[in-house]
């Protein structure tokens, strides 16, 4: 349930990992069953935005077409754009951003940042660039946001959806792309992961965390979405700041 409501809500899912692990003593997962609830959350991306999917897909074959330029393949080059500075930042600081995971305080300081950057939203334009009118410069900004979300306690979700917003896209947009380039974030993510997943015997857990991620990611996803398009990200900001002092002060 953790698993399916955060990964979407601009909350970071990393930071409340580290927050019940570190203060209620739970112990850390199995790797191959964190795979898997991540697994099922892509799964939820692209269900939820299977027409994007399609699109990209289409853009992709007009590229072989020589067709005029097509919304699919326009999409397709600025997720790709995007990817570049993710791929690099988790490759370049992957094993320190890992550290991060036992520093509560670092956390409790990036929940509140995570905070500053969605209350900023709410001095954003309601109606926004579209597609058509994305710049090579978003993206870049945008996968560099999500590069730096990799440290525990920045929301991915958060992190990308209030840079595209303070880029000057439009809300629906900004909420589109920000889960379509989490697609190959995650996918390259469970490669370099792929030598430590080893396996699982108890399959029925599994299945069971699988299934409620995918649910509850669905239900969050959808309840997001409907939030982006009205213009209220920023009402979300109030739980980071909550999250943040209370990780802080129970580090004192």
């Amino acid at each position: 349930m953790i698993q399916g409501l955060t990964e979407f809500l601009p909350i970071s899912s990393s930071g409340h990992l580290v927050f019940f692990q570190s203060f209620l003593g739970l112990r850390e997962p199995p790797l191959f069953f964190d795979v898997m609830l991540h697994f099922a959350t892509l799964l939820v991306v692209l269900l939820f935005f299977r027409k994007e999917v399609l699109k990209i897909t289409q853009g992709l074959m007009a590229i072989f077409r020589r067709r005029n330029p097509h919304e699919g393949r326009i999409l397709l080059l600025w997720v790709l754009l995007a990817s570049l500075p993710t791929g690099l930042i988790g490759f370049l600081f992957k094993d320190w951003f890992e550290m991060l995971f036992s520093k509560p305080r670092v956390v409790g300081s990036m929940f509140l940042l995570t905070g500053l950057s969605l209350w900023l939203t709410r001095w954003t334009k309601p109606n926004g660039r579209a597609l058509r009118e994305m710049r090579w410069i978003d993206a870049l900004l945008i996968g560099t946001a999500q590069g730096i979300a990799i440290i525990p306690g920045i929301s991915r979700s958060g992190a990308t959806i209030s840079m595209a917003l303070l880029c000057g896209l439009d809300r629906e947009l900004s909420g589109r792309f920000s889960f379509l380039i989490s697609i190959p974030a995650i996918l390259g993510a469970l490669v370099l992961e792929r030598n430590k997943i080893g396996s699982s015997s108890e399959w029925f857990i599994l299945m069971v965390g699988m299934v409620t991620a995918l649910g509850i990611g669905l239900l969050s996803l959808t309840f997001l979405m409907k939030v982006i398009r009205i213009g209220k990200l920023s009402n979300f900001s109030y739980y980071c700041f909550a999250m943040g002092g209370l990780t802080l002060f129970l580090t004192l």
